[in-house]
């Protein structure tokens, strides 16, 4: 009898121990969880930022001001633009040749 009541004893707290141990890995998982959590939003935040900044970026007025202003470039006006006539190559084409 006296046997038995130690080995259920032993098994107590084996038991116990194990139950400690379970909640303690539970906690630290948990903690785990939420921090990675955090993280996810905060990559989230990021995201949604540079999606923002990347279309600010592309934006057609802040290209053409930057053309203007950095690159020093103006619209083109019928007095500064230059009309050419004839073929690109130089030499005009006849019809019929160099196309099957």
């Amino acid at each position: 009898m006296g046997r038995l009541i130690i080995f259920f004893a032993v098994l107590l707290m084996v038991s116990a121990l194990s139950l400690v141990t379970a909640r303690f890995q539970s906690r630290q998982l948990f903690v785990q969880a939420d921090r990675l959590e955090d993280k996810a939003r905060e990559l989230d935040t990021d995201w949604r930022r540079l999606q923002l900044e990347r279309a600010e970026l592309a934006r057609n007025a802040r290209i053409d001001g930057v053309a203007r202003k950095d690159l020093k470039m103006a619209s083109t006006s019928p007095d500064r633009t230059i009309y050419i006539k004839g073929a690109a190559s130089g030499t005009p084409q006849r019809s019929g040749e160099g196309r099957p």
